[in-house]
């Protein structure tokens, strides 16, 4: 779960694409896991079967959070082993990629221009004052 959450805090705060992949799905199958993302209910049993504690009680908080940032995850599972779930992988990376070009990047060369902007607007404001306290001294040594 703080895995999940460490991942939620940099997808929102990157606005990058992202891709959850579950390794070894040949020792281990990730249906579990996936059940757990996309029924809020299934995660909420799961919790109540453990025992009390503070981080059982945040969890539980939490997945109201997490089932909203489940919902837009490219997710799928592999096996380095087996070669299962490879393609699926390749076809969500692609995806990803797809979105970064249409969506990310184009914001991002949005916000790089509206910073060159402010940039440019402030040192033309600077300059403005440096030949207005010119101006006002005529060039001559003024007594601070």
């Amino acid at each position: 779960m703080s895995n999940m959450m460490y991942a939620c805090s940099i997808l929102y705060k990157t606005q990058l694409p992202f891709v959850l992949a579950f390794n070894k799905t040949d020792v281990v199958s990730h249906g579990f896991a996936l059940e757990w993302m996309s029924d809020f209910e299934a995660f909420q049993r799961a919790l109540q079967r453990q025992e009390e504690s503070f981080m059982n009680s945040l969890m539980q908080s939490m997945s109201l959070v997490l089932d909203e940032f489940y919902a837009h995850l490219r997710v799928c599972g592999v096996s380095a082993m087996t070669g299962q779930g490879m393609d699926e992988f390749f076809d969500k990376i692609g995806e990803a990629v797809t979105e970064y070009y249409d969506e990310f990047r184009p914001n991002l060369q949005r916000q790089v221009e509206k910073k060159r902007q402010a940039e440019q607007e402030q040192k033309e404001e600077h300059l403005k004052r440096l030949m207005k306290d010119l101006a006002v001294s005529e060039g001559k040594e003024v007594d601070l």
